[in-house]
């Protein structure tokens, strides 16, 4: 079941990041310095008094626009207060809760007025009352005289302001009490035991055009302009008797709704549609080639421990020769180095082309999710990788894995007894991946290695 989504919006340099980071429990909103991943992180699950739920930090979300060197915006600037506008629209639309955040030393803006102003426009009523609830969080009150200070935030019409430091972690325990206390009851849906496929990717890559192909209808608009479709679309189909459900990670919408700029946020609907599959089909145009959000999302999959197939979409629109194929293959290999286990399709929604490949590969992924290995097959492989290989020491310590068992599928899970967990590096780690794929494939899934010390 998805869990919660709560949005943190406001301006920049109110502490939307170090916010992030506190409720994360780690540093996390810079960037993940896990070696072949690094890359800007946007979201991250939280837990507070047993109830989990995901943070996004609305602020980083274009990490595209830091790397080209843009100048920071004024507060006042009219390309600013857009950019704000298009992120407090899509966190009332697609989250379960907005954390508003505001400085207590600057006092209250202009943006900050604006924001205001768009995210109670923004709210639905939901059984009488505003949806999803907002809180107004008064971030930097440090000291006692700027927490005294907080009641003229009351002038932005949010209610009561919470007054926190992010860096110190004070007054964030009452606002987190009222933010889960607030979260609908998780109820029990219907048993659906389909194949749950998520067509996700950057907008304009031709998602809802795959689903028509797929489904052999016009089952969602079909347009050029990016950011057609809004909302997650289910499709329920039958592939040879087998029940499965299309996810397109975007919805109908009437056209001209949506503000210009707003899809730079569809993380928030990508992550959903990522959480609710078993696989994922992540969409790349071949027309621009691989780009930073295509990792991003590929990012989110693997966070996720979801199944992958890429697909090249608009394959028929480039100049090609006998090389194309390959050098395309390489460089997306390269840009998801921590996804080199994905098939890759090559394929044109347009007209067709290879995409009656999708779903038996999408399939065939799943099929591979499920996979089992015996105790003694697991044994064998951790045995071998330790003989080929033995781990280096760490301050006069080697890691020593005495025996290893498959714990669960969907996606593979290992559990392997050693001598200390800590001394897991994160290169023994793929190195025993690689040595089971050998073995095993594992086609388009991850797998997860979890140490245990014996006994």
């Amino acid at each position: 079941m998805a869990k919660p989504i709560v949005a943190l919006v406001g301006r920049p340099n109110v502490g939307k990041s170090t916010l992030f980071n506190r409720l994360a429990g780690e540093m996390l909103a810079i960037v993940d310095d896990t070696p072949g991943t690094t890359r800007d992180r946007l979201f991250a699950e939280a837990e507070w008094n047993g109830v989990a739920f995901d943070i996004v930090d609305t602020g980083g979300i274009d990490p595209a626009a830091a790397r080209a060197g843009r100048e920071p915006l004024s507060i006042d600037s009219a390309d600013f207060i857009n950019e704000i506008r298009t992120q407090a629209e899509l966190a009332i639309q697609e989250s379960d809760a907005v954390l508003f955040l505001v400085d207590a030393i600057s006092g209250v803006t202009p943006a900050d007025r604006e924001v205001a102003q768009i995210l109670r426009r923004s709210q639905r009523l939901r059984e009488g009352a505003p949806w999803p609830p907002i809180y107004l969080v008064v971030n930097k009150a440090d000291s006692q005289s700027l927490r005294e200070n907080t009641p003229e935030f009351y002038e932005l019409g949010m209610g009561e302001p919470y007054a926190i430091s992010a860096v110190h972690g004070t007054g964030t325990g009452d606002l987190l009490d009222d933010l889960v206390a607030a979260f609908p009851p998780q109820e029990e849906g219907v048993e659906d035991d389909s194949v749950k496929i998520a067509i996700v990717g950057k907008p304009n890559v031709g998602k809802s055009s795959l689903l028509n192909r797929l489904v052999g209808e016009e089952r969602a608009i079909v347009s050029p302009i990016a950011g057609t479709t809004r909302d997650a679309i289910d499709t329920k189909i039958e592939v040879n008797g087998l029940p499965v459900t299309l996810i397109d990670t975007a919805g109908i919408r009437r056209r001209g709704k949506i503000e210009p700029g707003v899809e730079k946020y569809s993380v928030l609907r990508s992550m959903r549609a990522i959480e609710r599959s078993d696989v994922a089909l992540l969409m790349i145009d071949a027309t621009t080639g691989i780009t930073a959000q295509d990792a991003h999302i590929a990012g989110f999959i693997l966070e996720a421990w979801k199944s992958t197939v890429v697909l090249v979409n608009k394959w028929d629109a480039i100049e090609k020769d006998n090389q194309t194929m390959q050098e395309f293959t390489t460089r997306i290999r390269q840009e998801l180095n921590f996804m080199d286990y994905v098939p890759i399709l090559f394929i044109s929604a347009k007209s067709g082309q290879r995409v009656d490949q999708v779903l038996p590969t999408a399939l065939r992924v799943q099929e591979e999710r499920l996979v089992r290995l015996s105790t003694g097959q697991v044994n064998r492989l951790v045995q071998d990788a330790q003989e080929k290989h033995h781990p280096t020491s760490k301050s006069g310590k080697s890691l020593n894995i005495y025996y290893g068992t498959q714990v669960r599928s969907d996606p593979p899970t290992f559990l392997l007894f050693c001598n200390d967990p800590k001394l897991g590096h994160f290169s023994y780690v793929r190195y025993l991946e690689n040595t089971f794929r050998k073995a095993y494939p594992f086609t388009g899934t991850p797998i997860r290695f979890v140490f245990k010390a014996r006994g």
